[in-house]
């Protein structure tokens, strides 16, 4: 992430600062709640991705701060989104803001930041971008709905599996990236691989963050860990694991998922599955291709230390531990 900062770090403050003012509000309680999730921290991914492209393209202008800022409004209201459909009661380490504020306060504050994103975004002026993160938008409803429905379903392939992830996740930051391309003047070409490389790098990144789902400790997560076991969400950990084992294997798992709440015994016996049939190593392979098929759609622009700070962006994806 070194690389990254410091290239951008001073457009990464003026979007923290950018966020707050566009917050401003008469019903005090958004500010109050927009805020809060906001200085619980985050690792910036999608407005650090628009910023860069924007960069690596060119562009000079004074537009990609507050669109960066509406990418981080979009993901904020969709965290805020999640978290009452999860029932989450952890966020980046702090106390969810549904947990805070209740379910009601953060579905509406949630629905604030979506409306105000598509206000900024008119404000901008820039159809072409308003075309990529609008449809981008759209794409992570269909992503969590789809999600739902896979709830549960111990029958859910890799594919479908990869179809929710380009939804809920890694449309965001393909849609970032390939906005800092329309800002910066990119060919064609250019602006589908930045888009591209978007796409790959946000497979990888759900991918992994399924994968410390079942390896890391809530201090290193920043949330519960084991939680999307509880929800009844079939992850590539687990879909792996699946195709590998026994029937009466599959058998304790569709027990486990069809439970409520798990205690240590439940969720101990599936990651004991995962592990013995490699389903952590095998997601993480995954993950890994797709970040190195992400830095190939890179090879179409000239080296430089921005097009540097992106493969390592990129690699960061796949050595966090949180």
């Amino acid at each position: 992430m070194e690389a990254a900062l410091a290239l951008i770090g001073e457009d990464l403050k003026n979007v923290e600062l950018q966020f707050k003012k566009d917050l401003a509000s008469n019903v005090p309680l958004i500010q109050k709640v927009g805020e809060y999730v906001l200085s619980s921290g985050g690792k910036r991914i999608r407005p650090a991705m628009l910023l860069l492209a924007a960069k690596l393209c060119g562009y000079e202008g004074t537009r990609h701060v507050p669109l960066a800022s509406v990418v981080e409004f979009i993901h904020t209201a969709t965290l805020l989104h999640d978290d009452v459909v999860d029932s989450a009661t952890l966020r980046r380490g702090n106390a969810s803001a549904n947990t805070v504020w209740g379910n009601e306060a953060s579905v509406l504050v949630g629905d604030f930041l979506f409306s105000k994103s598509f206000s900024l975004m008119v404000d901008d002026g820039d159809l072409r971008v308003l075309k990529v993160l609008s449809e981008a938008t759209t794409r992570i409803a269909e992503g969590e709905v789809l999600q739902l429905v896979c709830t549960s379903d111990l029958e859910v392939t890799e594919e479908r599996y990869i179809e929710v992830v380009k939804g809920k996740t890694a449309i965001l930051i393909s849609a970032a990236c390939e906005a800092g391309a329309i800002l910066g003047g990119a060919t064609p070409q250019q602006q589908l691989a930045l888009s591209a490389f978007g796409m790959d790098l946000g497979i990888a990144f759900q991918v992994m963050d399924d994968t410390l789902d079942y390896v890391a400790s809530e201090e290193q997560f920043g949330k519960d860990t084991g939680h999307d076991l509880e929800e009844g969400k079939i992850t590539l950990p687990l879909i792996q694991t699946l195709k590998k084992c026994t029937s009466a294997e599959q058998e304790v798992v569709a027990e486990v998922i069809a439970k409520e709440e798990l205690d240590r015994a439940d969720f101990t016996a599936v990651f004991d599955l995962v592990s013995k049939y490699g389903g952590i190593d095998y997601a993480l392979s995954q993950a890994r291709s797709h970040v190195e098929r992400g830095i190939s759609h890179l090879a179409l622009f000239p080296d430089s230390p921005v097009k540097k700070a992106l493969v390592e962006l990129a690699q960061y994806v796949v050595s966090r531990q949180r």
